[in-house]
Order: structure tokens, then C-alpha cells, then sequence
């Protein structure tokens, strides 16, 4: 643009401030003319949808009521007794009963429209009653093998719907009621087969634009469809369909390209039976007055925004007259090396390109001090004294602060690397800033969430300095807080007029704020005059004996209060270090880990989700976290030795009623409530005692003992088969060929020769 002349410049500018928002405007209401008319016409679609799929699904309540009040006239107890054709044919009255069956099957029929036939079979007979073919026997009507696998799915005592074809290859939608107890004591089966081309009739959309419709079963497969070339097949091959298959919503709307034509899918899934209901129409003949009047606004916009171009022309060379005077003069008294620019361009070049160079002057200054600042901080920490630090340190005297942000492992996870690097910066500059003209403080970060702050100054009046030092460290903690969500902890260490002890004031700093052990975290800490640490470590044997006798007998609550001993003896004691602590701590973990792998308990299934003990002990700051951790870590312990104690009393009472009954025919379920226990408990428990199921440990037994009797006696393999358990011989064998590897009479031959 800086070639370009202020008039065109200008000139494009009034054409933008003008075009762009009338084009804008334009764009947007087409844009939300095609939304709103698309969301419009989805909703109807998906209102005609939910309609037809009423209509449908009321025709066939309708058909299932009919058979279920059918059911409940008895009419079907005339026939009972009849379970042959031959019984049924044997004399009139048998027929005339027969015929009122069928009566009432053909009323059925007519009472709803595109029932193509219905009948009954009685349970066991050789014959079917049916609206199609009279009373005939089954091996002339079509065939009810399919019966077996359309109930298969049944659940309750309610009637399913079957999709099929007949063997005349007539779709039809079977409606299949098994009778039951509740209505009568007559055993059978009624059958109401509904066309597909009724139910078409319900589903097919009479609106424009309407390409097709489908009905669907939940696994997929075509009940309905406007193409019958594809009825019973499945679902999931054709277009689209798969992904609405797998949709988690129950109805809903997509648009899709196929075949270069655009077409709107509306579905719904049926509350009552579960069937997907799928329409189809063509987007481009539903939206054809949309976008007539879409491109009506298109041609309106052109001819406005071609008129404003030629006024903008006109005002740009009218407006910018002046101003190209003005930049032609200066560009005559001066040489500020800008060239090939506009008027513009030539005025801003050259006061951007001083401005560029006195920053980046500044920032470069402003790096390279900050570096070598935080550079000789670090190394005055490490012990290293260098020349940097009689320009940064002009006071006589030092102390040094270590700020430890607690629990900082959980710090860690709830903020990204981001985050943290603005806090840490927030966080240095605010320490440095705290403390009173003539202290000189540099903050640095040395990792794992620890700032060491090195404090300078002189100290003229030491009380009236310490006491604004403290509150200083106290604005630093609240500060922290605020801005972390973490309370830190503070240790300050003693004076020193030497910067070559700058490394001890940074341990003894370090030292002392492992004093939050004892006094909990969100603290401040001075060092004082050390103590005598000489003193042996303590460690509470006594207590540490107790709880493993404690974990013998499963007592939580006396392990629970010898940890409160354990604590109150390290709080009382006149001295104890940080280190000795995590000792007592480490070593009740590992003593007892060492006692259950010795009683030969699985740690690894106690603590499968806890990782490293060790590790995480090593991280805990306070003495309420190491509790808290140990009070956890034996409450699983017991946990899981009270529950593998249940267990094991449980297989006792198990395995003695087994070996007791083996031979008998066990209902496990039966079992398992007598014992008081649920039958998958009861299996897992089996398997864990045995490593085979219910079922294959009694199986065991059997064969046990019909291996002795076949040696020990004479009896028959049949007798032997009864005395076992098996109700046939048949059984007998295979079991015993699964367990032995031979028949039970081969077995006898060789054990009869090898005595």
C-alpha cells in the first residue's frame, strides 16, 4: 500500500468503509435467510416424521391390544385337548370348535387395516388355525420354524414384533404372542402378520420434496422401505445410515451430499419399540424460493455498492487535495532516506524507525542486566563470589530467606507450564519490591517450587529492622497465597557481614524450613542457635511390635491408636530432626510390607493404585500429611484382610456342601442364598479356591467318585452313572472322557489289568 498515492489510498478506503459492511450485511441475512429456511423446514420434517410415526405405531398397539384381549376370552381353551389334526378331524363338534377359533382369528383380521393373515398353534400339535389357509396341518401352511428366533429375544410376557417374508415372499411385520398363565392355561402361539405395504402407507410423506423413508430395528436391519429391494437387509450399508445408527440421540436431523444432490435426513427412535424411523428429502426443491430471493438481495447490493465506488472517487480526490501539497514541500526541504512512498507512508516511516531502534536499545540493556544479575545471584548461592556483586550489594551486611511453596506436587498438576512461568515472575518481582529503602533484596527461582532471596542492608537499628523484615515475610506468605492458591512456607536465615557465608546462611535457611514437619506448612521460620544434634535417632519399637500384632488380629482402631502414640512421642520429644521422621515413617511401611509378604499376602492387589510408598512419603511437608498417609495405608491393609478372611469362611461352607451333594442335582442359586452369599461371589470365591468353575469342580467330584466304584465295585456303568449324579449314561461318558481322557469302561479294563 506504501506505493500506492494517498488519493487511491483514500479512494479504497471510502469504497471499504462503504462496500464492506453493505456486502457484509448482505452476506449475513443470506447466510441466515438459508439457516433459519433449512432449520424450518428440518423441524417440519422432523414434526411430519414424529406424526407418521404415531399413526404407525398406534396401528400396530392397536393390532398387539386386540390379540391381547383375544387371549383373554379363553376362546382358545376349546382347543386344548386337541393336540393332533386327526383328534381335531375326528368329528363335528371337534371341527366346530375349531371353527370358532378361527372365527374370532378372521374378526381380528378385519378389524385392522393390512393385516394379511393371522393363526394360532397350539403348543405341540401338528396343526395350525389360520385366517389364510382354514385349519390345516403344518406341514401344508407355510413355515413356523422362524418362530424359535423371533422369541429367542423376548423379555416379560408381552408379544414382539418380527420382520419376515412369507414363503410366498409376501414383507410382512409379525406380531407374536405366546400365550401365558395370567389369561388362560391353554399353551400356544398367535401370529398376526401386518403387510409392509401398511405400514409403508403410514410412514410415506406426502410433502414436496419427499425422496423416501425407512423403518428400522435397533441392530440395524430394514423393516420398511420405499425400495422393497432392500427390506431385511442391513441398515448399516446404505449411506449415512450408519452414522445415524450409532447417534447417541434419539431423534435429530443431518444434511448430506450424495450423487451431486443435497438431501435433509430426519430420524427418530421409537420410546415404545426401538425402531429408527427415517425420512429423506431433497434440500435442493425445499430451498428453490430461498434462493430465488437470495440472489434477488445478491443483484440489489451490486448496483448500491457500484454507485458508492463512483462517489468515493470523487470525495478521495476532493478530501486528500491539501495533504499531497503538504508532504510535496517536505519532501523538497529534506532527505529522510524514505522512498517509493505514499504521503503517509513517507511521514510515519521515518518516526517508526527511530522509535524501533530506541526500544530495541533498551530491552537489549535491560536483558543483558537482568542476567547478569540473576547469573551472579546464583552462583553467590553455590559459594562463588564475583566481581557483579560489589555493584549489586553495597550494604555490609546479608541474610538469606528460602520461600517453599507447599505441597508442590499438587501445585504442579493443577497448573500448566504457562501458568507457573507468569507466577514465578509475579512472584519475584513482588519479593524484591517488599522490602524498605537502603535493603537491596534479588530474588531468584531454584526449582521444585523453592525461591532463595538475598537480602542486603545495614544494620544501624536492628530492632526496628527485624520487626519491618517480619512483616514483610508476612506480606510475602499472604502475597504467595493469593496468587499461587498454595500457602508457602518461609525459612530466614542469621546475619552475616561476609558474602563468602552466603552458602551456609542458604543451608541453614534450607535447614530450618524443615521445621514445618513439626509446625505444619504456611509458616515462617528463623534460625536460632542450633541444638545438640548429636542424639541418637529415635524409633518407637515398641509401637512399631504392636501394630504387627495388631495386623494379626485385624484390629484397626489399636493400629489407629498406636500411630496417635507414634505422634504424640515425636511431639514431645525435646529434639527430633526432619530426617528422623521420615525415618520412623519409612520404616513402619517397610516392616509391614515385610510382615504381609511373610504371611504371604499379596501387596501388589493392596496397593495397586498408590505407586511409589516411599516416594510419596518422601514428598509429604507436614506431620498431619504423613498421618493422614499412614492412617489410609493401613485401613486398606485391614480392608483387604477382612475381606479375605469372609472368603475364606465362605469356601469352607462351600466346598464341604459340594463334597456333600455332589451327587444330587445342586441349584446354585438355591446354594448360595442358603450360604448367604450371591451366586457370582460365590463362583469367584470357587475359582479362587479350585481355579475351576462351579459347574467343572462338581463335574470333578463325580468323576472322583465314579472312578472309585468303578474300580472298588461291581456295579453297572449305568448304575454307577445314577449314584454319581447323572441322570443318563450318556453324560457319564462325556464327562468322564473330558476329565480322563477314555470312556469309564476303558478305564475298568485297565485297571482291572494292571491289579
Amino acid at each position: 500500500m506504501k506505493r500506492f498515492s494517498m488519493m487511491l489510498q483514500l479512494t479504497v478506503i471510502l469504497i471499504c468503509v462503504m462496500a464492506i459492511p453493505t456486502a457484509t450485511l448482505t452476506w449475513y441475512s443470506g447466510s441466515e435467510i438459508m439457516k433459519n429456511s433449512e432449520s424450518a423446514i428440518a423441524a417440519s420434517s422432523l414434526a411430519g416424521l414424529h406424526a407418521s410415526s404415531r399413526l404407525n405405531e398406534n396401528a400396530l398397539n392397536n393390532l398387539a391390544q386386540d390379540a391381547v384381549r383375544l387371549t383373554s376370552t379363553k376362546v382358545f381353551d376349546r382347543v386344548r385337548d386337541f393336540g393332533t389334526y386327526s383328534q381335531l378331524n375326528a368329528n363335528y363338534n371337534n371341527m366346530s370348535t375349531a371353527l370358532v377359533v378361527l372365527r374370532e382369528l378372521v374378526n381380528m383380521k378385519h378389524r385392522v387395516d393390512g393385516v394379511y393373515s393371522s393363526f394360532f398353534q397350539l403348543e405341540g400339535a401338528d396343526y395350525v388355525i389360520s385366517t389364510d389357509k382354514s385349519i390345516t396341518t403344518l406341514d401344508r401352511y407355510d413355515s413356523v420354524s422362524w418362530l424359535d428366533e423371533a422369541l429367542s429375544d423376548r423379555r416379560g410376557i408381552s408379544g414382539i414384533w418380527y420382520s419376515r417374508k412369507t414363503d410366498s415372499g409376501i414383507p410382512v411385520i409379525s406380531y407374536v404372542l405366546p400365550l401365558n398363565r395370567l389369561s388362560t392355561n391353554t399353551r400356544g402361539v398367535i401370529v398376526v402378520n401386518m403387510l409392509e405395504s401398511q405400514v409403508a402407507k403410514y410412514l410415506r410423506s406426502s410433502e414436496q420434496g419427499a425422496q423416501g423413508f425407512l423403518l428400522m430395528e435397533p441392530d440395524g436391519t430394514i423393516i420398511s422401505h420405499n425400495d422393497k429391494s432392500l427390506l431385511l437387509t442391513n441398515g448399516m450399508e446404505q449411506p449415512h445410515l450408519h452414522n445415524i445408527l450409532n447417534s447417541s440421540s434419539k431423534e435429530g436431523y443431518s444434511y448430506r451430499e450424495l450423487d451431486g444432490e443435497r438431501l435433509l435426513y430426519a430420524w427418530s427412535r421409537s420410546s415404545s419399540f426401538g425402531w429408527w424411523n427415517v425420512s429423506v428429502y431433497s434440500m435442493d426443491e425445499l430451498m428453490t424460493k430461498t434462493h430465488t430471493l437470495q440472489r434477488s438481495i445478491f443483484w440489489i447490493t451490486a448496483i448500491i455498492i457500484v454507485a458508492g465506488t463512483a462517489l468515493s472517487v470523487f470525495l478521495a480526490t476532493w478530501l486528500s487535495k491539501p495533504l499531497r501539497k503538504l508532504v510535496r514541500s517536505m519532501r523538497e526541504r529534506g532527505n529522510l532516506m524514505v522512498t517509493n512512498a505514499n504521503e503517509l507512508a513517507f511521514l510515519d516511516s521515518a518516526f517508526k524507525r527511530m522509535q524501533e531502534e530506541e526500544e530495541e536499545l533498551y530491552a537489549l540493556l535491560q536483558e543483558r542486566e537482568q542476567d547478569t544479575q540473576s547469573l551472579a545471584v546464583h552462583r553467590l548461592l553455590r559459594g562463588e563470589v564475583t566481581k557483579e556483586l560489589d555493584e549489586m550489594f553495597t550494604e555490609p551486611d546479608y541474610l538469606v530467606a528460602v520461600i517453599s511453596i507447599d505441597r508442590y506436587r499438587r501445585y504442579v498438576s493443577k497448573r500448566n507450564p504457562e501458568s507457573r512461568s507468569y507466577h514465578r515472575y509475579l512472584l519475584i518481582a513482588k519479593f524484591e519490591g517488599l522490602f524498605q529503602q537502603g535493603a537491596i533484596a534479588k530474588c531468584v527461582y531454584q526449582g521444585e517450587g523453592s525461591f532463595a532471596l538475598v537480602l542486603n542492608y545495614s544494620q544501624e537499628e536492628p530492632a526496628s529492622e527485624a520487626e519491618a523484615w517480619k512483616e514483610s515475610f508476612v506480606q510475602i506468605r499472604d502475597y504467595a497465597l493469593e496468587v499461587l492458591g498454595h500457602s508457602v512456607t518461609i525459612g530466614v536465615s542469621r546475619t552475616s557481614d561476609s558474602t563468602s557465608l552466603i552458602k551456609e546462611l542458604h543451608a541453614e535457611a534450607m535447614e530450618v524450613i524443615k521445621q514445618r514437619m513439626m509446625n505444619g506448612s504456611g509458616c515462617i521460620f528463623y534460625a536460632k542457635q542450633e541444638v545438640d544434634r548429636d542424639k541418637k535417632y529415635m524409633y518407637p519399637a515398641n509401637s512399631e511390635r504392636k501394630i504387627i500384632n495388631f495386623l494379626e488380629l485385624v484390629d484397626l482402631d489399636s493400629i489407629m491408636t498406636e500411630l496417635d502414640q507414634i505422634r504424640s512421642d515425636i511431639q514431645s520429644a525435646e529434639y527430633i530432626s526432619y530426617d528422623n521422621i521420615l525415618f520412623i515413617y519409612h520404616q513402619l511401611v517397610g516392616v509391614t510390607i515385610k510382615h504381609l509378604r511373610e504371611k504371604n499376602v499379596s501387596t501388589a492387589r493392596i496397593f495397586a493404585g498408590r505407586g511409589n510408598i516411599y516416594s510419596a512419603i518422601a514428598t509429604m511437608d507436614t506431620l498431619d500429611e504423613l498421618e493422614k498417609y499412614l492412617r489410609e495405608f493401613f485401613a486398606e491393609i485391614i480392608q483387604y484382610l477382612e475381606r479375605n478372611q469372609g472368603e475364606a469362611k465362605h469356601g469352607e461352607r462351600i466346598i464341604r456342601y459340594l463334597e456333600e451333594h455332589y451327587c444330587e442335582e445342586i441349584q446354585f442359586e438355591d446354594m448360595a442364598k442358603e450360604i448367604g452369599i450371591s451366586y457370582s461371589y460365590m463362583r469367584k470365591i470357587v475359582f479362587d479356591l479350585t481355579g475351576k468353575s462351579l459347574i467343572d469342580y462338581t463335574n470333578h467330584l463325580r468323576i472322583q467318585k465314579a472312578k472309585q466304584l468303578l474300580h472298588e465295585s461291581d456295579m453297572t456303568i449305568t448304575q454307577i452313572a445314577s449314584e454319581v449324579g447323572y441322570f443318563n449314561v450318556q453324560s457319564l461318558n462325556r464327562f468322564f472322557r473330558k476329565y480322563e481322557g477314555m470312556p469309564p469302561s476303558n478305564y475298568r479294563a485297565l485297571r482291572s489289568k494292571s491289579s
